[in-house]
């Protein structure tokens, strides 16, 4: 049998699929062991911008930005709505507390509505913008995870951070794409959040805090981002929409005085 995608996709549409099928197993390791789904988040969202560079550097297919939207809504759409879903479920019984139990999956379940909303509109009109509107879902599901592996599991907690992040992502707010350094330093930190589990268990020597200290420092990043990015992240050749008003507004003005003057 003749697979269809065989030698029609590139090696950036296969790591991509990957990031799909890290999704899913977060999904999975959600139902028995929150961190594990967190730090599976965090590797999805680094093969997330993995394929990107690999796509800059091999090239990239037609299918491409369909498939990185459908990946993404598997990792950073149901995988973070799953995680949060089953936190709830493992702290309270349905029967015990119906309205905190529905609320929180209601919450989860809007998560994912607006993620799937979100990254079709990136898809259809933001891909080759360098700025999106909204929220971006790895930004929302990398706060997410990394907060709960370091500690922050309170259910409220989780369920009102999970809301918020709904609504933001259907939001009007812009955000800048990350300069590529900048995506760097978080992928390295994400990087060392997944891997300091396998560092313990290779060697006594790292220190019990360290794995914490690394989810405390994406924590920072991410939330220095999702809060400040859309005022003073903006620069490299990147404008503001508040740059970019004014600037439409003088050229606006200057067209005016050169109709006024041709008519005097």
């Amino acid at each position: 049998m003749h697979l269809r995608f065989v030698g029609r996709l590139g090696l950036a549409d296969a790591v991509t699929v990957a990031n799909a099928a890290v999704g899913f197993l977060a999904v999975v390791a959600a139902a028995v062991d929150p961190r594990l789904a967190a730090r599976l988040i965090l590797l999805a969202a680094v093969a997330d911008g993995l394929d990107g560079v690999v796509a800059r550097h091999r090239g990239s297919t037609d299918a491409g930005p369909y498939l990185d939207s459908l990946a993404d809504v598997a990792s950073f759409g149901v995988a973070p709505a799953a995680l949060v879903a089953f936190v709830v479920l493992d702290a309270r019984s349905f029967a015990a507390d119906p309205t905190f139990v529905a609320a929180g999956l209601g919450a989860a379940a809007l998560f994912v509505s607006l993620a799937v909303a979100r990254l079709g509109m990136y898809t259809a009109y933001d891909a080759d913008e360098r700025e999106t509107v909204g929220v971006p879902t790895t930004l929302a599901a990398t706060v997410l995870a990394a907060a709960v592996i370091a500690g922050y599991t309170a259910p409220a907690l989780l369920v009102a951070a999970t809301a918020a992040f709904a609504l933001l992502m259907g939001s009007t707010v812009t955000y800048p794409d990350l300069h590529a350094q900048d995506a760097l330093v978080m992928g390295v930190v994400q990087a060392a959040v997944i891997l300091t589990p396998l560092g313990h268990m290779a060697t006594s020597l790292l220190p019990a805090w360290i794995g914490e200290g690394f989810a405390f420092a994406l924590l920072f990043l991410s939330v220095g981002y999702l809060v400040l990015g859309p005022r003073f992240y903006w620069g490299d050749g990147i404008r503001s929409p508040k740059d970019v008003g004014n600037a439409r507004s003088e050229t606006d003005a200057k067209d005016a005085d050169t109709v006024e003057d041709r008519g005097a």
